[in-house]
């Protein structure tokens, strides 16, 4: 196979995955895809990205990760108890705030886990923070990226 054809630095990857819990249950219904410029774009996970270097088109691969390598370990800090009066009164579980309101940023997405009358729960954690997770990725295409491409994602 030639050097063209495999996943190194500067090519294009085209790939499908999905990905599923310890228990082997998937996370979302169906495999999602992704094309991302191998070595220049932060579109994977670092293991992820190493584990596909110099596999070809149509190459499979079953690859477990811990957290610390994925979205990190669940944070209780990241968990806070929000007056339901600073919220809209239309608020749903699952709805996502940038930082939390009445204080000053700081940079993370927080999600409406839980609520009451008086009170709101936010979780700043990612949804699988915590988790070790099992990607099976299948690579769908390989193509040189231009000079033009490269230099765009430096």
């Amino acid at each position: 196979m030639s050097e063209e054809s495999r996943v190194t630095f500067g090519r294009w990857v085209s790939l499908k995955y999905r990905i599923y819990d310890s228990l082997a249950e998937a996370i979302e219904p169906e495999a999602r895809s992704l094309v991302y410029l191998h070595g220049l774009q932060r579109d994977l996970f670092p293991k992820i990205e190493q584990a596909i270097e110099g596999l070809g088109v149509q190459a499979r691969l079953s690859l477990y990760l811990e957290p610390v390598d994925t979205f990190g370990e669940y944070d209780e800090q990241r968990v806070h108890l929000v007056e339901r009066q600073l919220l809209p009164s239309t608020l749903e579980a699952g709805m996502s705030f940038e930082g939390i309101p009445g204080q000053p940023q700081d940079g993370l997405l927080y999600t409406v886990t839980d609520f009451t009358q008086e009170l709101a729960v936010l979780d700043g954690n990612h949804p699988l923070a915590g988790m070790g997770l099992r990607f099976d990725i299948e690579v769908i295409d390989i193509w040189v990226a231009t000079p033009d491409e490269i230099e765009a994602c430096r």
